[in-house]
């Protein structure tokens, strides 16, 4: 079966935070559950980029409702600032779909100083959910849907150096991390879940090989795309599946269905070992508590 855009079911009533969503398979995500009836808030680090996705699908579709809200994962201050102010003015969340992150970038710090890869793509959706769970727990049916990537296979996480201070500085290590990461939180956000009772999911996907800017720093990526990527519209097919689909179950993975899950439709695929290692979950948890600072209060 291919599960496209036609399978989505209607999101009349629910409301939707999409990070990352003024380009690539956020803005897609975005797209497709404000064509489906959501209230999304595209939740983007650039006002002058968010305002204008936000004007580009209420061109496309007038009755939509998608909305701007300044968030910079790249600080964990702005992400309590985007938090309580999403709390302050909203009494449900059903969907939080932590997508935005940077891939393979030179060495940089975040405000708070941890390496910008980890810190973007793990801590600050770590901190957001943590602070939006509560309003999650509340909303029927909630959904955390976290992006991952086919490089967790390469990730190991270096409990002992996880901001690469002590080792060399390696782009690709890194955003191997930080993916590894994404599965990791998702598993043990799931088996928290669990315990407390109720029916919010924890849920992953990949996007595949996927033409996107977020590819900007590496030149092998972009000089293979004509050969081996998809658009950023069929990228986003796995997110939306898991965010939407009714028969997705908590701590379930959704890639594309081709060769090495590069292209294709989205369905439910594998993890590593590595990705579901409870000890490893379970550690990344509280040190990512330690890191930021926020407690993830799920019972």
């Amino acid at each position: 079966m291919k599960w496209t855009h036609d399978d989505i079911p209607d999101q009349t009533g629910k409301i939707a935070i999409v990070t990352g969503a003024n380009t690539g398979i956020g803005f897609e995500t975005a797209r497709a559950l404000a064509k489906k009836g959501a209230r999304v808030i595209l939740a983007c680090r650039s006002r002058e980029k968010g305002e204008a996705a936000v004007a580009r699908i209420a061109a496309e579709q007038p009755q939509s409702r998608a909305e701007f809200a300044a968030l910079d994962l790249a600080d964990l201050d702005s992400v309590r600032a985007f938090a309580e102010s999403f709390v302050g003015q909203n009494d449900r969340l059903d969907l939080l779909i932590n997508n935005a992150g940077v891939m393979m970038c030179p060495e940089s710090k975040t405000a708070q100083g941890y390496e910008l890869q980890f810190g973007v793509n793990h801590l600050s959706h770590f901190a957001l959910t943590a602070l939006l769970l509560p309003l999650l727990r509340t909303t029927p049916n909630a959904r955390v849907v976290t992006v991952s990537s086919m490089a967790h296979r390469s990730g190991k996480m270096a409990f002992d150096d996880l901001n690469f201070t002590s080792r060399g500085y390696s782009p690709m290590g890194a955003y191997c991390q930080s993916k590894l990461a994404n599965l990791l939180f998702t598993f043990e956000l799931q088996r928290k879940l669990n315990v407390a009772g109720g029916d919010t999911i924890a849920v992953a996907a990949h996007p595949g090989w996927t033409s996107t800017d977020l590819q900007r720093h590496t030149w092998w990526a972009r000089m293979l795309n004509p050969l081996f990527s998809m658009s950023p519209e069929k990228g986003a097919l796995p997110t939306l599946r898991a965010a939407t689909a009714p028969d997705v179950k908590g701590s379930e993975y959704y890639g594309p269905n081709g060769f090495r899950e590069m292209r294709g439709y989205p369905v439910r695929v594998g993890k590593t070992d590595a990705a579901k290692n409870p000890e490893d979950a379970a550690r990344l948890w509280t040190v990512s508590e330690e890191m930021t600072g926020f407690r993830a209060e799920v019972l």
